[in-house]
């Protein structure tokens, strides 16, 4: 009987940090998760002709009669889960990344579905952020006549195992409706030849919502503080308290503040304190046009006034400025690439190397390409030298060389700028992937130091302990830094989380980490097949090493790679401990 074959709409969806959310409270998530299935999620599959071919334990693939009805269930769940969401913590929230193709599908006699429509769909699933959702070009061209929320163009994609990239398009529920491009963003003030176009940013006044004069000082201490941090962002042009405070009391169009600030952006919010509970709300609006781009609620206890107004000033200063870069990528996208200054090689550098799904030699070009445009331009210097070392683990370019060429940009780097937290934190990263764990700690503590509001600085910092002998204390700088920012891409992160519980001997917390990777890199898979062995499971270990084989990019040499590996770790039981792994696996090493 010859297989039958169909064109189908495919949403693939699942929830974003499942094992983390399980492991903090298994019985709780997993309640939640039946509920929003029996209430929400298969209803509305219902109302929209969808059929649900198979359970992936914490998400579905589901079939649609048509592009259109998959994305209206999209937006209708995923709208629903901004609703269900408020005002809860955010390592409490259960949020969903849904992909959505039109593609060919082979119908199996059970009714399942097979084919590169379902494999697609997935991959771009994989590649949404939390609450959004994620369109193939194929599917997109259905229904951009129809679609009236924000759209981002993702541009060319690769995915995990589809041989060619595809263009992806990216749906935000929960933004305001867009129905005519965003103004460009006012002219930033200038700072220099080296940072010409740095988003300047006013903190209003936040208002007092308590109905008690008394309060005032807690909603102008929050503002104080919003404005204090986030000018420890050097990325940032942050106007002045005295310039922002003239609008308190005042109700000002914010066209008009940015326009008479010089400011692309203003953040406004409010405090409401009731009883031992506390409410504040932010929200980053770009001047220019009046619209909201994000927006955030924050609920507490009021056990200790000071630790809570610290605890939602990190929260809020952690979140802005990776909403801002998210916003100015967008907007480079649009832009020619012979057309950009140093700044913005370096931020679309800077982006590709935190989302390696666009490719690291993505972002080791626009490095080099910042670094030509400005040879002074530290941060360029900074970002080449640290992408250049991971290109060893990542692509297999030559230790040697590479090692040489990437520390002389860190260490040019820190000459031009040793103030900037950013500035240190690559070059800690490339201290750490070259081997010299004291200066990776000495730099890591002082980005953390210069600015403890950085998530990225946090993470690196655990980066610098995870190999120096202190897995554990790496462990909760991972933390620390998922907290401050929860939306952040994994692909970083899981990756030194993988090689921290290795070290720990938590075999089976490499492999449940391995799990929810969305982008994995070859050489990962090497890590899997090392906690394979060790875990007695010889068959995953060697299925691991194939995986490995057949990713790996050309020259990318399995003994060299594993030589230079061992260099990373300080400790010799360390090194003892992975080459007895890499061995069990069936590795010649």
């Amino acid at each position: 009987m010859a297989e039958q074959r169909k064109l189908a709409a495919i949403l693939a969806a699942d929830v974003v940090g499942f094992s983390r959310l399980t492991g903090a409270d298994e019985d709780r998530t997993l309640a939640r998760l039946r509920t929003l299935r029996s209430d929400l999620i298969d209803p509305t599959i219902a109302v929209h002709n969808g059929r649900v071919v198979k359970r992936t334990g914490d998400g579905a693939i589901v079939e649609f009669r048509s592009v259109v009805d998959a994305v209206r269930c999209a937006i209708e769940v995923q709208s629903a889960m901004v609703e269900r969401n408020a005002g809860l913590p955010p390592e409490r929230r259960i949020e969903l990344r849904i992909g959505i193709h039109l593609g060919d599908v082979v119908v199996e006699s059970d009714g399942d579905l097979m084919g590169d429509g379902v494999n697609v769909a997935a991959r771009i699933e994989g590649v949404a952020q939390p609450g959004a959702i994620c369109l193939s070009e194929d599917a997109y061209r259905q229904v951009r006549s129809r679609l009236d929320l924000p759209i981002s163009d993702l541009g060319e994609t690769r995915l995990k195992n589809i041989a060619e990239p595809m263009r992806i398009y990216s749906l935000q529920v929960g933004l305001p409706a867009q129905t005519k491009p965003r103004p460009d963003p006012l002219p930033a003030q200038s700072m220099g030849s080296a940072l010409p176009d740095k988003p300047s940013i006013a903190v209003l006044p936040f208002t007092n919502m308590s109905g008690d004069p008394e309060q005032q000082y807690f909603s102008d201490g929050i503002t104080e503080d919003i404005i204090t941090e986030l000018s420890r962002f050097r990325s940032l042009i942050v106007i002045a308290r005295n310039s922002s405070f003239q609008y308190r009391d005042k109700a000002t169009d914010v066209r008009r503040i940015g326009r008479e600030l010089g400011a692309q952006y203003v953040v406004e919010g409010s405090v409401r304190r009731a009883g031992d509970r506390l409410r504040v709300t932010a929200q980053l609006i770009e001047a220019a046009s009046g619209s909201h781009l994000w927006a955030e609620r924050y609920d507490r206890e009021l056990s200790d006034i000071f630790t809570v107004q610290d605890e939602v000033t990190r929260a809020i200063c952690a979140a802005i400025p990776g909403q801002l870069e998210r916003l100015a990528v967008e907007h480079l996208r649009r832009r020619p690439p012979n057309n950009l200054t140093a700044y913005d090689s370096e931020l679309r550098g800077r982006w590709a190397f935190l989302h390696l799904a666009e490719g690291l030699g993505v972002a080791l070009n626009w490095y080099e390409k910042a670094v030509e445009a400005d040879p002074t331009y530290a941060l360029a210097h900074a970002g080449l030298g640290m992408t250049s070392v991971f290109g060893i683990l990542s692509l297999g370019l030559p230790p040697e060389p590479t090692l040489v060429r990437g520390r002389e940009h860190a260490r040019k780097a820190v000459m031009l700028d040793e103030a900037n937290p950013t500035v240190n934190c690559c070059a800690a990263f490339t201290y750490h992937i070259s081997g010299d764990h004291r200066l990776a700690r000495k730099h890591a503590e002082r980005a953390v130091s210069l600015n403890p509001n950085d998530p990225f600085a946090i993470y690196v910092l655990g980066c610098a302990l995870s190999y120096n002998g202190e897995p554990e204390q790496a462990l909760e700088c991972f933390a620390r830094s998922e907290r401050l920012e929860p939306y952040a891409p994994d692909d970083q992160r899981l990756d030194t989380l993988c090689d921290c519980y290795y070290m720990l001997r938590s075999y089976a917390k490499v492999i449940e980490t391995h799990e929810v990777y969305q982008n994995v890199p070859a050489f990962l898979y090497v890590t899997l097949a090392a906690a394979y062995a060790q875990d007695g499971q010889l068959e995953k270990a060697a299925a691991a090493v194939e995986s490995y084989e057949q990713l790996r990019p050309p020259g990318h040499d399995l003994k060299t790679h594993i030589t230079y590996w061992m260099r990373m770790c300080l400790r010799q039981s360390d090194r003892d401990h992975w080459l007895e792994g890499f061995r069990k696996a069936g590795m010649d090493v």
